[in-house]
């Protein structure tokens, strides 16, 4: 689907440029995608709060955010963006769906999550450390998930599953920290949605990036809730 992959030197290195595993997110979405790309790539880890990111995220990112993707003298700089070069690097990976309609649905739904959904994301903050517990939450952050599971019910019922689209694919990467929230703070969903999460959480791109957060030893105290 889409243009033609990327003519760049079959010898230019990919390299991905993160955060914390365990607190970002924002990587999170691009490392998964990456790692479901089935391309090569080597991570350099910036953590977060920290004088070492302050020092040298500007050797890196134009931005002064994570994630970062450099490709010979290519740099992306936002995750929707990291995943749409991805699939033109990788279309064998089917990052994105081949069918023209159900494509942009995938894209649609992968914008919403890039610009919305922000009471959710301050109330209910990435961390994969954290054991799974409740965490109350106000009537904001309620209509946010509704809308979040709307999106899946009606992506799942669309595609027929186990994924958003089918196969796993950059919607699914977009809303993977979401699952992890989800299951984080024990949110009540009904047994088809967590069947969804449970394949997300259990997808080896996904179970590569966990492996990875569970090693760290980083805290940020204001990510870490009760």
């Amino acid at each position: 689907p889409g243009p033609d992959p990327i003519d760049v030197p079959a010898m230019a290195e990919l390299t991905l440029v993160i955060g914390n595993r365990n607190y970002s997110s924002w990587s999170m979405r691009a490392g998964v995608a990456a790692n479901a790309s089935g391309l090569a790539f080597e991570e350099v880890v910036l953590p977060l709060d920290t004088l070492e990111f302050r020092d040298r995220i500007g050797d890196y990112s134009p931005s002064g955010k994570v994630p970062l993707l450099i490709h010979g003298d290519m740099r992306v700089w936002d995750s929707l963006a990291i995943i749409e070069y991805l699939a033109e690097l990788a279309p064998e990976a089917g990052l994105w769906p081949e069918d023209r309609a159900a494509r942009a649905r995938a894209r649609a739904v992968s914008a919403e999550m890039h610009s919305g959904f922000a009471a959710l994301r301050k109330t209910l903050p990435m961390n994969i450390h954290r054991p799974a517990k409740p965490f109350p939450y106000g009537e904001d952050v309620a209509a946010e998930i509704g809308r979040i599971l709307a999106i899946w019910t009606d992506c799942l019922a669309a595609s027929g599953g186990p994924f958003l689209f089918g196969g796993f694919g950059g919607a699914d990467a977009m809303y993977t920290p979401v699952v992890w929230r989800l299951h984080t703070y024990q949110v009540d969903v009904v047994p088809e949605i967590r069947g969804y999460m449970d394949v997300v959480i259990g997808h080896p791109a996904v179970a590569r990036w966990v492996e990875g957060a569970l090693a760290e030893s980083w805290i940020i105290p204001h990510d870490e809730v009760d």
